[in-house]
């Protein structure tokens, strides 16, 4: 149990100090996280970590993608009709 935390821990901080090649973006965080989610959830720390690095690349790439693309236009109000007579 002490290892694996300890593990984990420094994990965390090896990937916090390192730098990450863009298309491991997300990657480490999530299996950081899901890696001591899952060892705590009954010891399934490598499942955990898989599915973290798997969910995590998922965000960062949804969030590059709204980060990248244009603002949409300013909707312009239609004029109201002229009242005959």
């Amino acid at each position: 149990m002490k290892y694996a935390i300890f593990a984990a821990f420094t994990l965390a901080l090896a990937s916090a100090a390192a730098p990450v090649p863009a298309e491991a973006k997300g990657c480490l965080k999530g299996a950081v996280v899901g890696g001591v989610a899952g060892h705590f959830a009954g010891h399934h720390g490598v499942i955990g970590a898989i599915g973290g690095c798997i969910v995590g690349h998922h965000l960062a790439n949804q969030k590059a993608k709204e980060q990248a693309a244009p603002p949409a236009p300013p909707a312009q109000a239609e004029p109201a009709p002229k009242p005959n007579g």
